[in-house]
């Protein structure tokens, strides 16, 4: 099970140009060393039998044909809005005056 220790920590914070505390190495080595056990365990249950994935869903559940459909018109897009003029929708200015 691999851990990290404080002086791996530092030499990471070297390497990263990142000056760690001492107490902040201490808070990181307990992070890092809970992630690689996580990992840890994860490799003993994936298999050589369990092919290797990003996705446990075909891509292709999430596609569909494109194909070209007919656009909304400009009414029938103004037409659930609040607000309109002429043929815009209208929204509350968020930007102050410059």
């Amino acid at each position: 099970m691999p851990t990290f220790t404080r002086e791996e920590i530092k030499h990471l914070g070297d390497l990263a140009r990142i000056a760690l505390t001492d107490d902040e190495a201490d808070r990181l080595k307990g992070e890092l060393n809970v992630i690689a056990e996580s990992i840890a365990k994860v490799q003993e249950v994936a298999g050589d039998d369990v092919p290797p994935t990003a996705n446990p869903i075909p891509l292709e559940a999430y596609l569909r044909p494109d194909e070209a459909e007919e656009p909304l018109t400009q009414e029938e897009a103004l037409s659930g809005a609040p607000a309109t003029e002429s043929g815009m929708f209208v929204a509350p200015r968020i930007l102050g005056e410059e």
